[in-house]
């Protein structure tokens, strides 16, 4: 396929990856398309599975993956515009009914950035999303990133899946032009991206060995997993620069495209779904979309 082709594939699939698609590999933002998520395909199936009160699953974060947290996570990763009515009311019930000691949702750093996430994508106040910003912020490590076991006792070293979680949270909160903290998030976020390019984005810095296999798989939506590609366009969404310890990683990327140009779904984690966006081992227009506007962004 041609690269006219693919862009092709990808505009004329759901209107959640066409309007990712026109946006960020043609540069062209089209509102009307954006609206279409709410009522066509994927979005608006997300949406129905709604029940009156605004809530999804059997609790905020129960069941996997059809929680009121997840489902709004991947409402946000899919694009829905931020000022949905049944979003935003979804998310004002998730701030006043859920809360935990030290000012979280729950306790837990990285359901924490996950939810500064959404909140933030879909519109929540700044005096909303202080007791997330304080809650996140007390818990950074001393390496720089973030461990959701940290509630449990001390921890020495973060976890790369918390860490990116966090760094999603404080990249929506400043997009979302709020003020309060700023310059301690810009401080924390620069440090928990060091911790990742320490790490050459999947290697352990201590034997350089591969520290987990699944950094090297590209679900959409990943839920709460880290994988390279997912801090890939994590940079590439921040506007960072090249740097060299991401060779390897977008070498690895590269290397998952398909002869036809374009890269593979692959199977979630197991739990209940909503709907299943993409069929694993079939050419997947998540996949490829990000793939191609991070690699374009690095060169």
């Amino acid at each position: 396929m041609t690269d006219a082709d693919i862009l092709d594939w990808l505009v004329t699939g759901d209107p959640s990856v066409a309007f990712q698609a026109r946006r960020d590999l043609e540069g062209v933002v089209d509102p009307a398309l954006q609206r279409r998520i709410a009522t066509e395909g994927w979005g608006a199936a997300l949406l129905a599975a709604a029940s009156p009160d605004a809530t999804w699953g059997r609790g905020y974060y129960v069941p996997k993956w059809i929680s009121t947290h997840y489902t709004l996570l991947d409402l946000r990763l899919i694009g829905l515009q931020g000022d949905n009515p049944l979003a935003r009311r979804a998310v004002d019930k998730v701030l006043a009914d859920n809360h935990c000691p030290g000012g979280g949702v729950i306790d837990d750093v990285c359901v924490n950035g996950m939810a500064l996430n959404f909140a933030a994508w879909f519109r929540a106040s700044e005096a909303q999303l202080r007791r997330l910003v304080d809650y996140i912020l007390a818990r950074q490590i001393v390496d720089g990133g973030f461990n959701c076991d940290i509630h449990r006792g001390p921890v020495q070293h973060s976890s790369m899946h918390s860490t990116i979680g966090v760094l999603e949270g404080f990249a929506e909160y400043e997009a979302a032009g709020h003020r309060y903290r700023l310059d301690e998030i810009r401080a924390a976020a620069d440090a928990a991206r060091e911790f990742l390019l320490a790490h050459q984005l999947f290697r352990s810095h201590r034997t350089g060995e591969i520290i987990k296999d699944d950094f090297l798989r590209f679900p959409f939506p990943p839920r709460w997993k880290y994988n390279v590609l997912r801090a890939l366009d994590h940079f590439r969404a921040v506007g960072a620069p090249r740097d060299s310890r991401m060779d390897e990683a977008l070498e690895i990327v590269r290397s998952r495209q398909s002869p036809d140009g374009r890269w593979k779904s692959v199977a979630l984690m197991s739990g209940e779904l909503h709907l299943r966006m993409e069929r694993a081992g079939k050419p997947g227009r998540w996949q490829t979309l990000i793939a191609l506007r991070t690699l374009r962004h690095f060169g």
